[in-house]
Order: structure tokens, then sequence, then C-alpha cells
């Protein structure tokens, strides 16, 4: 019994001495955001969600009525090869997830330069499971946008107001 006590209490403090703590509310320079992400509307919805999660800066409907705009003017999902088997059918694919992105005010000075965000996902393919590969690649390109959502949302603490 004590030596179970002295573990629950030990465990907090070495968490405290490694320097980990939880991720918390993010802060960022400006107070309202909307997201101009018209190119890709699950992305946009996704990405409102997020910022309002995420922080106290509002998420609002119009860029009359917000400090800064979060443009993002490409989404792009590619597909390749990576490998095919001896007999020339395809055995691995590798798909790719680009998101331009750009954060500017309404006098469209830039808070924060133009980025890019890329993705990569392998997985392998077989002809006699061509459904079940559909859904892993719709699973995948899911995945790959909440993963593109959250570095955006990372990046965007990084934003400084022009001088």
């Amino acid at each position: 019994m004590i030596r179970r006590a002295f573990v629950l209490g030990a465990l907090p403090l070495a968490l405290s001495a490694c320097g980990f703590q939880l991720r918390g509310e993010a802060t960022y320079p400006f107070d309202s955001i909307f997201v101009n992400a018209g190119v890709s509307p699950p992305l946009s919805l996704e990405l409102n969600r997020a910022l309002a999660a995420a922080s106290r800066a509002k998420v609002v409907d119009s860029p009359s009525d917000a400090q800064v705009v979060l443009d993002v003017p490409s989404v792009v999902d590619d597909k390749e090869v990576l490998s095919l088997s001896s007999g020339g059918s395809v055995r691995e694919y590798q798909l790719i997830k680009r998101v331009q992105f750009r954060l500017r005010d309404r006098d469209g000075l830039d808070w924060m330069p133009s980025g890019e965000i890329v993705i990569r996902r392998a997985y392998t393919f077989n002809e006699t499971q061509v459904l079940a590969r559909d859904l892993q690649e719709q699973r995948l390109l899911r995945e790959m946008q909440s993963d593109a959502v959250q570095q955006i949302v990372r990046r965007l603490q990084a934003a400084r107001k022009p001088a």
C-alpha cells in the first residue's frame, strides 16, 4: 500500500521534472479570424472547429469582422505508385496532401508568410480487396486532412503583427 502511494506520488514529480506539460490552450496574437478555405468545404469546417476549440480567438463569418484572414488557396490530393509486383501490377501507393495557406489582415499585410503543408501516407494494394482498399484510402485522406488542420493551428501561434 505504501509502495503504491509512493509510486503515484512520484509519477507527477517525474513527469514535471522532464519538462512534460499538457498542450493547453493556444495563444494567438489576434482576437478574431476568418477562414477563407472555399476550395475545400470539409477542410474549412474542420479548421473553423479546431480554431474555435484551440483558443479564445473568435472565429467569425465575415472577413470584414475579422482582425486576420486565413487564406487556403489550394488543397491538392495526389496518388503515386510506390512499387510494382513482378507481374507489373501495383503493390503499393503513396497518398500526398498539399495544403497552401497564408495569414493576412484586412489590409492585405502578411502576418505570416505563405506556407505549405505536405503530408504523405503509403499503403499496400491487393487486387482481391479493392473495396476495402478504397475505404482505407478514404480513411487515410481524412486523417491526413486532420493532421494538416492541426499543423496549421499550431503554426498560427507563430504569427506576428506586421510592423
